[in-house]
């Protein structure tokens, strides 16, 4: 832990968090294994990573990003809940490998995709195919579009929000997600509907 982590000003805070983590973890429940340890990709503030990280005790739970602030933020967010199943944050960008990490149980990655370039996704596809051995699980929340068509308006909105920050960024076909899990040996279980007219995920190796 850096001396950060007992700052508590470097707390962020994200209220999607807060919304989401409940029917995340209910999802989770099922899918994690009883132990072993999980890779967050892309942890950002810190708080999903502790809330599932108390929920699942028997469990090492790995954050990770590239953003120094965010590290700062997750480190503080960790020492706040007293969590000693939660791991100082990995300095990890998906498109940068080796991650720094030669194993996992689990990756999870939430929210990443659609605020990333599309080589981020494949980039993430590939590094855990490497980190995760046969049964390990890759899973994924976010929005998505299906058959080419956004699920809401909301999302057709968000889409052309996101394009105008960055045209490289934006919601994902579902499908073309779940052609880069097959390439990697990865079978995608029936998407989970989620809250807010988005997915959950689960992928198999």
């Amino acid at each position: 832990m850096t001396s950060q982590s007992n700052d508590p000003d470097a707390r962020r805070m994200a209220p999607a968090t807060e919304r989401n983590r409940e029917p995340i973890l209910a999802v989770l429940r099922k899918v994690l294994p009883a132990s072993g340890t999980v890779l967050e990709i892309a942890s950002g503030t810190g708080q999903h990573a502790v809330h599932f990280a108390a929920a699942f005790p028997d469990i090492t739970w790995q954050p990770s990003d590239p953003d120094a602030a965010a590290r700062a933020s997750i480190a503080a967010w960790t020492a706040h809940a007293g969590l000693s199943n939660v791991r100082a944050p990995l300095a990890l960008d998906v498109c940068s490998q080796p991650w720094g990490i030669e194993a996992a149980q689990a990756v999870v990655c939430i929210n990443m995709i659609h605020i990333s370039p599309w080589a981020a996704t494949q980039a993430l596809f590939d590094g855990a195919g490497k980190v995760l051995g046969e049964g390990g699980v890759l899973f994924l929340y976010g929005p998505y579009r299906r058959d080419g068509a956004h699920t809401a308006p909301s999302n057709s909105a968000f889409d052309a929000q996101l394009r105008a920050t960055d045209p490289e960024w934006g919601v994902r076909d579902m499908e073309a997600v779940i052609a880069l899990g097959a390439a990697q040996g990865m079978r995608c279980d029936e998407p989970v509907p989620m809250p807010a007219n988005n997915f959950s995920l689960v992928f198999r190796k």
